[in-house]
């Protein structure tokens, strides 16, 4: 019998199913690691990832606000924004950068030089893109255009020029050019803010909110037909509404002008008030410059010097003196006030121009400017009540409700007066005013008594149509009948004092002339040259304007020898000149026979 047979054990791997089991595995950890990605992505930055891809396609464009612009009193437009152009180059399509430089340079910002430069370095950066002339006018641009056109027609088509195109740009103008030009200011070049005058105080009001353009666009950049556009539509900048007389302002000016070039004088300012409701109805600053004219644009023409300049105001203060013994009833318009030719004050001698007599009248003291009478006015005045009429005639603090640069000149505490700031301040020394600031002090005598604010902007309109309208700050000073006796006063200036030369043709009129030692800071001394000024109001009886001139440094003689750096010689024909083509321009009645 045989023996019996074990079998042996039944192998359960063979020899390739390990590898088969790692690999499937592998399989296993690699489709398990997708689908939690997959998970991952589409369930957990489902959302972010939507965003990204959004973000990717999206295409978002600024649209430009519109500038709002700035009129005149009588809604002419003085500043406004029109369709311009920037001048573009795509250096990567010039075959011959001089010969396009040829072509381009008489329209570019730069030179012949720098632009063959510029091309040509473009060029060799590969650069698609160089700006050569920026927010040009349309005939600008038609210029380029024909000048490219003309010199593409005399040559082969393969020489022709190509890749010079035009982008629009806002371009802010100035149709009035030099007219207000510091009143009205400047806007950036670049970015069309406003960075002077009127165009920067109100920039936020002109500038408007931009808005957007979102578009979706394919990886090749063309637009999706369906797909999102979102327009955030802009919104324009309100329009401003100036206070400004054109044709005062104009006025103002050629008198300005013709009196620097008469009298030799560094500078000078006018400004003409309204002196029933402050309004600035001209504000002229010399030299002056083109507003459509950048290249003459330096920092001593950009400046307002009726509001920026401040100097000793001379003999022109001695009427707030005078002003405020009537007020509190101290002299009255006869009371006799001594005038020897000298006094004696601290360690200070003062002095009187010309022979006066011993004693004068208050009014006679005002016609004949007497240094002397003043001071002895405001020794009974006292310095407190000094202080106090100075204060409230808008000395010491800024004079305008929205003047761009104003300063606010210097009127120290009594607790810092010496024993001569009294006296000095009295007659116009040891204070320092701007044109505006005097010019707002007349205005309230002018005006019975009333000091208001002076103004620029009348009012704002928005893009709704709503108007925001100035209201100045108004207070009392004098009563009406202490004005109405200072008028009288002045008028006797012109009629028998130091302002002849003031005199109107067809007005009757009242003011007073300053001369002023102008300081030498650098040898701590007064010299020889002056301030010059002139500051009246007519008619007489109820003002309708106010102008005051101040000139820097004037010099030489008129033909009967008197000093033009007297403003009685200098400054008082500028304002029977500019006052009476105000009167005319206003439509008042004369009242001068």
């Amino acid at each position: 019998m045989s023996a019996a047979r074990r079998s042996s054990p039944k192998k359960i791997w063979k020899p390739g199913d390990l590898r088969l089991l790692v690999v499937g595995i592998v399989f296993v950890l690699v489709w398990g690691g997708i689908g939690f990605r997959l998970f991952d992505l589409q369930g957990n930055q489902a959302v972010a990832l939507a965003t990204v891809g959004f973000d990717q396609r999206i295409s978002e464009q600024t649209i430009a606000a519109a500038r709002g612009t700035i009129y005149d009193r009588d809604g002419v437009e003085i500043a406004l924004t029109i369709d311009g152009w920037n001048v573009v180059v795509d250096p990567m399509m010039l075959d011959d950068t001089v010969a396009a430089a040829t072509v381009l340079a008489p329209f570019a910002d730069v030179s012949f030089e720098e632009l063959v430069t510029e091309l040509s370095e473009g060029q060799a950066k590969e650069s698609r893109y160089a700006e050569i002339a920026m927010r040009v006018n349309t005939a600008h641009k038609e210029a380029v255009e024909a000048a490219v056109a003309e010199y593409n027609a005399g040559v082969d088509k393969k020489d022709r020029l190509t890749g010079v195109f035009y982008r629009k740009q806002p371009l802010r103008v100035y149709p009035a050019g030099s007219v207000a030009a510091q009143v009205i200011g400047l806007t950036a070049y670049d970015t069309n803010a406003g960075i002077e005058g009127l165009e920067l105080t109100f920039n936020s009001e002109l500038e408007g909110e931009p808005g957007r353009l979102i578009v979706e666009r394919d990886p090749s950049g063309r637009v999706i037909p369906q797909g999102q556009v979102i327009v955030e539509p802009a919104v324009a900048g309100s329009d401003i509404v100036t206070t400004i007389d054109r044709e005062i302002q104009f006025a103002a000016e050629q008198g300005l002008r013709r009196a620097i070039q008469t009298t030799g004088a560094h500078s000078g300012a006018v400004v003409v008030l309204d002196p029933d409701t402050g309004a600035i109805l001209a504000m002229a600053s010399a030299p002056g410059f083109d507003l459509n004219d950048r290249s003459e644009a330096s920092p001593a023409v950009l400046r307002n010097r009726a509001v920026s300049d401040m100097y000793e105001p001379g003999s022109t203060l001695k009427v707030l003196t005078v002003a405020a013994a009537l007020e509190e009833g101290i002299v009255s318009a006869d009371t006799m006030i001594d005038t020897p030719h000298t006094i004696e004050i601290g360690d200070f001698t003062y002095s009187d121009h010309g022979s006066n007599p011993p004693q004068m009248t208050v009014r006679d003291v005002v016609a004949k400017s007497s240094n002397i009478g003043t001071i002895h006015i405001e020794q009974m005045l006292g310095k407190e009540r000094h202080y106090d009429y100075l204060t409230k005639f808008g000395l010491g603090r800024q004079a305008g409700l929205d003047v761009e640069g104003e300063r606010h000149g210097t009127l120290p505490p009594t607790s810092q007066w010496t024993a001569t700031s009294g006296s000095s301040i009295a007659i116009g020394y040891a204070v320092h005013t701007t044109a505006l600031q005097m010019a707002a002090l007349y205005a309230a005598i002018a005006n019975d008594g009333v000091w208001t604010e002076p103004y620029l902007v009348d009012q704002i309109i928005q893009p709704d149509g709503k108007k925001i309208r100035t209201a100045p700050r108004a207070h009392r000073v004098l009563s009406p009948e202490t004005a109405t006796t200072v008028r009288s006063m002045l008028g006797r200036v012109i009629e028998e004092g130091t302002g002849s030369r003031a005199a109107l043709t067809d007005y009757t009129a009242g003011g007073k002339t300053g001369t002023t030692d102008k300081f030498d800071v650098e040898r701590g001394v007064y010299s020889d040259d002056t301030y010059a000024s002139f500051i009246g109001m007519a008619p007489l009886d109820d003002p309708r304007v106010v102008v005051a001139i101040v000139l820097d440094t004037p010099h030489g003689q008129l033909a009967d020898g008197t000093s033009l750096s007297l403003g009685g010689a200098s400054a008082a024909p500028v304002f029977a000149e500019v006052a009476q083509n105000a009167l005319h321009q206003l439509g008042v009645a004369p009242d001068r026979d």
